[in-house]
């Protein structure tokens, strides 16, 4: 309500890896990047994901609200998760409890093989968000969390710009909103090379930054190369 009108984007439960709930016990994994997390989690507690599918809907009655899918790697598991929430927008109309019939539902792009396919992702979805810290961790082979390959995890290497480049390309030849997230979102010397891929230019590519002061930085940076300073 307080956005009037703006969309606001609900993550459904993304823990596994380096984010964890002290009520909600997770796999002992040798490797929980790679394990189960986020989606796959949720694929495995259907009633948890009954119960978040139903409370976004609910609350999509105040206002603009999109539902964003993480870790998925595959269009069978869009499928999969469109059925589900299908299930719970019938639930609800069976229970005659109000909500936005029309709720937006996205994904994150984190994983190489969704990426390498944006092609046919794009029509599947309705809008996706790059998250750029995961997506290079794979793309690297890099668990970003292990201090012993720090210097592997290379945020500006030019396969995941290339990479970054060519989902934006797909999604904006499908008209569909694309952003990017994670700390490369709020990196001032990544923005021109973002720009230039295409994010940022347009309302239906954003860049979302990881903090106000990084957001700024980021946004005025855009405007100089928006102006032709970039030039």
């Amino acid at each position: 309500e307080t956005l009037d009108g703006k969309p606001v984007i609900i993550r459904t439960l993304d823990i596994g890896g380096d984010k964890t709930l002290p009520y909600f016990p997770l796999p002992q994994e040798q490797n929980p990047f790679l394990g189960k997390r986020a989606l796959r989690l949720c694929f495995d507690s259907p009633e948890l994901f009954r119960t978040q599918l139903r409370a976004a809907l609910r609350a999509s009655v105040a206002g603009q609200l999109w539902i964003m899918l993480p870790m998925v790697s595959s269009i069978e598991e869009i499928k999969r998760a469109k059925a589900l929430l299908e299930q719970a927008k019938q639930e609800l109309r069976q229970e005659k409890l109000p909500f936005d019939e029309g709720v937006k539902l996205g994904i994150m792009i984190e994983i190489p093989a969704v990426a390498v396919i944006a092609d046919l992702i794009a029509p599947e979805v309705d809008f996706a968000s790059i998250g750029t810290n995961d997506l290079c961790q794979y793309l690297m082979a890099v668990d970003r969390m292990n201090p012993e390959v720090t210097s592997y995890y290379q945020s500006y290497h030019p396969a995941l710009f290339r990479l970054i480049g060519y989902v934006v390309e797909r999604f904006k030849q499908a008209g569909k909103p694309i952003c990017i997230c994670g700390e490369l979102g709020g990196d001032p010397l990544a923005a021109p090379v973002l720009v230039g891929l295409g994010i940022g230019q347009g309302s239906q590519i954003e860049i979302f930054a990881v903090g106000e002061d990084e957001q700024e930085a980021v946004d005025s940076l855009i405007a100089l190369v928006d102006s032709g300073f970039g030039e």
